[in-house]
């Protein structure tokens, strides 16, 4: 039996709802359960509905998508949001990936790519158009983290005897125990461990 996905779609602009739901309709595996003109109305339609995935433009009145990603997210974590939009801003990107939206595409993608993206997320898969993970990747400090520091000199000029007994600090043995253990009894040895271990 095939799994049926659940789809909400969220646009302020019925055009683009209409389009996306008479592509996304000859998808035997994707059910439009419903429409929203704005994260608002997207919020009641979730709870009423309880699709398996919204698509969720940005930029609408009343709420707009980062808002409602954020709410849904919160109260409804079984729902996943992949965002569907025409703006690439870096802001928004941000926005939406951080406040719990799964993917981040946009809306010149074409329709079979965007169904196998839905499919995607619905199995709790990230979707980014590419020139989303570019701007991502851009993000990211280039350069190489600094080496590991070089042991200082003052640590190599230790004799084996003093290594053991810095290791055995470092263990969180006492004077009496790292006597004991490497079997000191001369008071002056036993001084050399007072003076290393503070």
């Amino acid at each position: 039996m095939q799994n049926i996905i659940n789809v909400l779609l969220t646009d302020d602009q019925s055009l683009i709802r209409q389009g996306l739901r008479a592509l996304l309709e000859l998808e035997t595996d994707l059910e439009i359960v419903g429409e929203a003109e704005n994260g608002e109305i997207a919020i009641h339609l979730v709870k009423e509905l309880q699709p398996d995935v919204v698509l969720m433009d940005i930029r609408m009145p009343i709420m707009d998508g980062v808002a409602a990603t954020k709410t849904i997210q919160t109260h409804f974590p079984a729902t996943k949001v992949l965002v569907l939009t025409s703006f690439d801003d870096d802001l928004y990107i941000k926005a939406g990936l951080q406040n719990g939206g799964i993917g981040y595409l946009l809306k010149d993608k074409p329709s079979e790519e965007l169904a196998v993206a839905i499919r995607s997320v619905d199995k709790g898969f990230s979707q980014l158009s590419p020139g989303i993970v570019k701007k991502l990747l851009t993000q990211f400090p280039t350069t190489a983290p600094d080496p590991v520091k070089s042991i200082p000199p003052s640590l190599v000029e230790l004799t084996p005897r003093e290594k053991e007994v810095l290791r055995l600090i470092a263990n969180g043995a006492s004077n009496r125990e790292i006597a004991h253990t490497l079997y000191i009894s001369d008071l002056k040895e036993q001084s050399k461990i007072m003076l290393l271990t503070f």
